[in-house]
């Protein structure tokens, strides 16, 4: 009698370019299924690779609650692994990267006593960093879900980069709409020019999703932010508008502690 399993894996963001083989693998070997990927393509190409495919798209509705979406998804994958089914849940880029479904599914199963686990992807993360030509570790990065940076009160260093993920819909608390108009964007604008001057360059960033297809790389002034085209899969890099400065106290602590340590070494000797 086969062990009922859940498995998210990730497919990446370029059609058939990012997927791993361990993930290809796992599609192919499922009972069932379920997807939730950024085109119609994408998931027509997946249905080639197991019989018993299952778009996740449907649960979307405009007015709906993303909450009430969520809860469903995870509703339909839970009951194809209670009856005995190994199920996989296939979803663009990285399952845990700004995806709720699959952490919760993951979590709900394992709480059931089933085995489940998350196979990674390449995110649109990865692809940022590679098409923007990003080192996260020159500068450092900060990375938040638009809206919820606008609703919590945040320190950001203007030394290192900004990313705000999902800016085509910053400021919906109703968690129900798939944009938000100018004016949601225009009350981003203001939180950011706290920190930014509005002169400032930024980027409206998408990935590629298909081999023939360029990335959205878009350079414009802070100040045009909110008039500019957005939809769900947009994210805002701000670059660093200031100099890192040194912390000279704990410098000279570094530098009293080696020097400490050299003559520490001289005596021994």
């Amino acid at each position: 009698m086969q062990k009922a399993s859940l498995v998210c894996v990730g497919t990446g963001m370029t059609l058939g370019a990012h997927i791993s083989p361990i993930s290809r693998s796992h599609i192919e070997q499922a009972d069932v299924v379920f997807v939730l990927v950024s085109d119609g393509v994408t998931e027509q190409w997946i249905s080639q690779m197991n019989s018993d495919v299952r778009s996740l798209q449907p649960f979307y509705a405009e007015g709906k609650s993303r909450m009430e979406t969520y809860y469903q998804m995870v509703d339909a994958m839970l009951a194809q692994v209670k009856l005995n089914k190994k199920v996989v849940g296939a979803f663009y880029g990285h399952p845990g990267v700004f995806a709720w479904v699959p952490h919760n599914a993951i979590k709900q199963a394992k709480q059931l006593g089933f085995y489940a686990y998350m196979e990674p992807g390449i995110s649109a993360e990865d692809c940022l960093i590679a098409d923007l030509g990003i080192d996260p570790g020159q500068y450092g990065c900060q990375h938040y879900e638009a809206s919820q940076f606008m609703f919590y009160q945040r320190t950001i260093d203007t030394a290192a980069y900004l990313i705000l993920w999902q800016v085509g819909v910053a400021g919906d608390r109703s968690l129900a709409k798939f944009s938000t108009s100018s004016e949601y964007k225009q009350l981003l604008v203001d939180l950011l020019a706290d920190y930014y001057p509005l002169t400032h360059e930024v980027i409206l960033y998408e990935a590629k999703t298909l081999p023939l297809q360029q990335p959205r790389m878009e350079f414009l002034p802070l100040a045009n932010l909110a008039a500019a085209k957005m939809d769900f899969k947009t994210t805002l890099v701000l670059p660093p508008c200031q100099k890192m400065q040194l912390n000279t106290d704990l410098l000279n602590r570094l530098a009293a502690l080696a020097a400490s340590e050299l003559s520490n070494d001289a005596a021994d000797k």
